[in-house]
């Protein structure tokens, strides 16, 4: 029996296209042509990815090789829901801008935490020893 089976492996594929395209879709552009007066921050985040989209590409070559991108974006989104996104909502003070993101990082966690092969990820990244 394969240690992941290929319907999961082709999740996984499924997610990394989908972080890689819309991604793609969202920030590329605003890399390559930036609108004048871009803070330094904003430029911060759209490079890093910016380059998160192109390792997902290699993701769709290696999907267990590239599972620590997707513990990246899980742990991005995590933080930013619980340091950010909750206070505002508990507070009140959701705009429709941080409304947005946190609704997308809700639904990126999801997406990413049940598309893990979590056996693997146990036996893998828990259980396994060091080098």
């Amino acid at each position: 029996m394969p240690e992941v089976p290929a319907w999961r492996l082709y999740l996984l594929r499924g997610v990394y296209l989908l972080i890689a395209v819309g991604l793609a879709l969202l920030i590329w552009p605003l890399l390559l042509a930036p609108p004048a007066g871009v803070s330094h921050m904003a430029g911060v985040v759209r490079s890093v990815l910016t380059a998160v989209s192109l390792l997902a590409l290699l993701g769709l070559r290696y999907p267990l090789r590239m599972l620590p991108l997707l513990f990246f974006e899980s742990a991005w989104k995590l933080v930013w829901v619980v340091a950010y996104g909750l206070p505002l909502w508990r507070a009140g003070r959701l705009t429709a801008a941080t409304g947005e993101t946190l609704r997308d990082c809700l639904a990126g966690l999801v997406i990413v935490l049940v598309a893990l092969p979590w056996d693997h990820v146990v036996r893998r990244y828990v259980r396994a020893g060091g080098p």
